[in-house]
């Protein structure tokens, strides 16, 4: 193991010994060598856990870039069906807020909020079923790509709407909720995109600790090598 993992696990060790100090009071910090900080008493959980915890991604359900219990499901459907799961997945932040029991009342039903006569046509026997409403609205909305040249504009229209609505109009609907809808599926399909992005960009191997993580190892953000330099020598120190 490189020596600067060895001296990040001694360090991390060294400060859980201090926070277990501190958690004894104050007689036992001084005691120890310590300083009392104003919260010692109150803070026993180890910084082995709080680091990990700092640096994990937030899963939160239903947040625009979060992950959901059904990230797995429209993927699935979205390379199924050929569409971007950013997109499907935004469609149904919209359609749904992520609720499989969600019904309106015109009567659409599910994720993807489809209307009973479309989710027969397109197989979908239970809109209520998280599988069967992903696949239906994967389905569904490349149909309007298709149908539409690959337009999201005019495809996101015609699921709110109905293609019959956007071909007589040439677009997008002048309905004020149409054109909401199609404003906020793309944004939030744009946001997916970005995020995406990014992770692809920042591997999570290489992403900075926080800063008070940092500061309590003493440690900088930087990369240690680990091929072996010309002539067979280490990249970094042994002694």
């Amino acid at each position: 193991m490189p020596v600067g993992a060895i001296a990040a696990q001694t360090r991390v060790a060294e400060i859980d010994q201090m926070l277990a100090t501190m958690a004894r009071g104050p007689q036992a910090l001084t005691a120890a060598g310590g300083v009392q900080a104003p919260d010692a008493a109150a803070s026993p959980t180890s910084f082995a856990s709080t680091l990990q915890a700092a640096s994990a991604p937030s899963t939160t359900p239903g947040s625009t870039g979060g992950d959901t219990q059904y990230d797995a499901l429209i993927q699935q459907a979205a390379t199924k069906h050929g569409v971007d799961p950013s997109l499907l997945k935004a469609l149904v932040k919209q359609e749904s807020g992520f609720n499989p029991n969600a019904q309106s009342s015109a009567g659409a039903q599910g994720l993807t909020q489809l209307m009973p006569g479309t989710a027969a046509g397109l197989g979908v026997t239970n809109p209520l079923d998280p599988a069967q409403a992903l696949d239906g609205g994967a389905k569904y909305l490349k149909q309007q790509l298709d149908r539409f040249g690959g337009d999201e504009r005019k495809a996101l229209a015609a699921y709110n709407a109905g293609p019959g609505a956007v071909q007589r109009f040439g677009g997008v609907p002048p309905f004020a909720e149409t054109q909401t809808y199609v404003t906020k599926v793309l944004g939030y399909a744009q946001e997916l995109r970005a995020a995406a992005a990014t992770a692809v960009a920042t591997p999570a191997t290489t992403q900075a600790l926080p800063a008070s993580a940092l500061s309590a190892l003493g440690a900088t953000t930087a990369t240690t090598p680990t091929q072996p330099l010309a002539g067979g020598a280490l990249p970094y120190s042994t002694t």
